[in-house]
């Protein structure tokens, strides 16, 4: 067995590149975005690549090369199953409700006078959300028909950029605030710069219009729980919410204790997971009492921020303690996977 692994400082392939290297498995470096990387990976079992939302140029054909790789018999990580909705919201919601999942009520309309409609009937607040963002990005609160209206007429006319660089400078004052630190004081001049100098990505990417994207505002919520799953393992956090909003996301203020997680989103993550199919997971929930609803999933997500789980559940809800690493989990099933037979795609 041979795999190929696409590295990317920062990224999951640190500890795969780690992971093979202690263990000595072959592996082959390549790079995804060579024009004949197919021809490349002809001598690999599998290809390893945790390509990001934020990449403008891993955004145009991933998900093309990853479904192509599969035709080939080739196996991939993440797979079609689990990446082919990854930043996509809408995407998101028609999937989650084909599963029966328990997502907030959510709708996406496609036409603007059908939309305003819509706006004159709906009880405010709202959550008015783009396909694409992490971290909070992109989510907003509304909180009137006017405001609504507003978004709407923009949604079917200039569109919205897929950076908010407003959002994005209020996000880092917010951390400053918090943190007061040097890190978080560079922060604040690298976001300066971001509000006159767009990014890469910005300047690569198009802008959202065409459609709006309302989810049910679910109040009461001083936090929300993240729960990852990895095969036959789950692990999570408890998200704060920042002072004077309602976004836990990107926040940064994190509990691990897992009395303070509980176990209620865990049957339902590891159920959805298996009807995705999904080789990793990350499910994120709000509460409307006792009861988790789901706002969105998403493949990837930011290593750092789970060095401090003290442990994982597994299936049975049997609890592991002792500190893991999640990209270790990812490239041990992926080697397992080799010793079954492979399901196509369709």
């Amino acid at each position: 067995m041979r795999l190929a692994i696409h590295h990317t400082p920062g990224s999951f392939s640190e500890k795969w590149l780690e992971y093979c290297r202690a263990r000595g498995i072959a592996f082959k470096p390549v790079n995804c975005f060579d024009s004949d990387i197919v021809a490349q990976l002809e001598d690999c079992d599998g290809l390893m690549w945790h390509w990001a939302h934020w990449d403008h140029q891993a955004i145009q054909f991933a998900r093309q090369l990853t479904y192509s790789l599969e035709r080939m018999g080739k196996r991939v990580f993440p797979d079609s199953r689990t990446c082919w909705h990854y930043d996509d919201k809408v995407g998101q919601k028609y999937l989650l409700e084909a599963l029966g999942a328990p997502l907030v009520p959510s709708r996406v309309f496609y036409d603007k006078a059908e939309a305003l409609a819509w706006v004159e009937g709906a009880a405010f607040p709202q959550v008015f959300k783009l396909r694409r963002g992490a971290g909070s990005a992109n989510v907003a609160l509304v909180r009137s028909k006017a405001g609504a209206r507003r978004l709407v007429r923009r949604s079917f006319g200039k569109g919205f950029s897929p950076v908010n660089r407003v959002s994005a400078f209020k996000d880092r004052l917010w951390h400053l605030k918090r943190d007061r630190n040097l890190r978080a004081l560079a922060g604040i001049g690298k976001g300066l710069a971001r509000l006159f100098v767009p990014t890469t990505f910005e300047k690569n990417t198009f802008r959202e219009k065409g459609y709006a994207y309302f989810q049910d505002f679910v109040p009461g919520n001083a936090f929300d729980i993240r729960i990852i799953v990895i095969g036959e393992r789950a692990f999570g956090i408890k998200r704060m919410v920042r002072a004077n909003d309602f976004r836990a996301s990107g926040s940064g203020t994190i509990i691990y204790d897992r009395d303070e997680i509980g176990t209620s989103c865990l049957r339902p993550s590891f159920e959805i997971a298996g009807k995705l199919g999904s080789q990793c997971m990350a499910f994120d929930y709000v509460f409307r009492g006792d009861q988790p609803l789901l706002t969105e999933i998403s493949y990837a997500f930011l290593q750092s921020g789970y060095e401090g789980c003290p442990g994982y559940w597994d299936r049975g809800l049997a609890w592991h303690e002792g500190k893991f690493a999640p990209e270790w989990f990812m490239i041990e099933d992926f080697i397992a996977s080799f010793g079954t037979p492979r399901e196509p795609v369709r």
